[in-house]
């Protein structure tokens, strides 16, 4: 079977439409007359996640890349500064702050919840550290109290990479709003998609100018727009970070009806765990763990197996059954680039092992509980 999502009788993700996402489109064509950014659905966007996320401001970008980007100027990093982070996360989170000349500083992640381990922070921490990164793994939450008290003790910037957290929460906050600044995807394999799309939460208030003023390439036209200057000039750093007003459009959609795609992921990610929870009794694989203090958006439903061999036979095993089962990083710390623009505190056992043996099963808005029953059926019998 050729590797194509199009083969898969059950992918491992599937971008979907629930509402008004072709409407809006052609509404933004033929009525709004905007296609370009910060536009109205732009406008709503922002709103909607900031009275839902308790925010100060929001701003929609192209990807969380983009956000990730945006934060990491407002970090005002220098050449040298060091920027601590997992090792398994996406290459954005480092590329981010190495394109300010930052260095990322990667440290290991716990073995339960996959984010970075909150006791080795401190250790990782030298007079040239700017800056925290957690990286909340699977829309689950870092031990963020820790990682906050570590940061003010320090003063460190703290900047959350929640791309895959949105309405996921730690102690009744949500992820993205807590840290100064937080990053939230909407790219198509997540649970709420414009196709390519980000946006930057900024939760303290001295910073919310200079964002605007980053996001709109440099300028004050935000400023102008909202009449408190009687023209625009470039005035700082920045670059085209905003989204168009079409995906803006299709965005709107999909966070109208947020709660609904979120409870629907959920259901299909306890069914998943009920389903294979025997084979996790007798020791053949490991689950998702839920910490106590958090709740899930139910973004990825990940299993751990054995090792990596048995990893690479199931993913055939499936492939031959037309479902389609995908791992996740490869360290950054053993990558490349990685190795040229950062380095390692300590020896990332942990990220090693899990970048071996994790496994993420196919989950997405229209697939059925009769879908997820097929899944497990054919990991069962892998098993048995």
């Amino acid at each position: 079977m050729k590797n194509n999502e199009n083969e898969f009788k059950i992918p491992f993700n599937k971008p979907f439409i629930i509402g008004n996402e072709l409407e809006n489109i052609s509404k933004a064509v033929k009525e709004n007359l905007h296609l370009s950014g910060n536009g109205p659905y732009t406008r709503s966007c922002q709103s909607w996640l900031e009275k839902q996320l308790n925010c100060r401001k929001a701003l929609l970008t192209h990807s969380c890349t983009g956000a990730l980007e945006m934060a990491a100027i407002l970090a005002d990093l220098k050449p040298g500064d060091e920027v601590i982070m997992p090792s398994f996360t996406f290459v954005s989170t480092a590329n981010a702050f190495v394109l300010r000349g930052a260095v990322p500083v990667f440290v290991d992640i716990r073995p339960d919840t996959l984010n970075i381990d909150e006791t080795l922070i401190e250790s990782a921490i030298t007079p040239k550290t700017r800056v925290i990164v957690p990286v909340h793994y699977a829309g689950m939450g870092c031990e963020m109290c820790v990682i906050q008290s570590v940061a003010d003790r320090y003063n460190l910037f703290v900047i959350e990479d929640a791309a895959q957290g949105l309405l996921s929460t730690y102690k009744g906050k949500y992820l993205g709003a807590m840290g100064h600044l937080g990053c939230l995807s909407f790219h198509e394999t997540k649970n709420i998609i414009c196709g390519e799309g980000g946006a930057l939460l900024i939760n303290d208030e001295s910073m919310i100018e200079r964002a605007e003023i980053i996001w709109e390439k440099g300028t004050n036209r935000s400023l102008y727009f909202r009449g408190d200057i009687d023209k625009y000039s470039w005035v700082d750093l920045g670059s085209s970070f905003l989204p168009g007003e079409i995906n803006a459009a299709f965005l709107w959609a999909q966070l109208e009806h947020a709660n609904e795609i979120i409870r629907k992921r959920c259901l299909l990610f306890d069914y998943y765990a009920s389903l294979l929870k025997p084979l996790m009794e007798k020791g053949q694989i490991r689950l998702s763990i839920i910490n106590e203090d958090c709740t899930s958006n139910g973004h990825i439903f990940y299993i751990i197996t054995r090792n990596f061999e048995e990893r690479t036979l199931l993913i055939n095993h499936l492939k031959k059954y037309g479902i389609q089962a995908v791992f996740h990083y490869i360290p950054l710390h053993s990558a490349k680039a990685g190795k040229k623009f950062g380095r390692s505190h300590g020896l990332l056992h942990v990220t090693k092992s899990i970048s071996e043996r994790l496994l993420r099963l196919p989950i997405y808005y229209e697939m059925t509980e009769q879908d997820v029953e097929k899944v497990a059926e054919r990991i069962k019998q892998f098993y048995s």
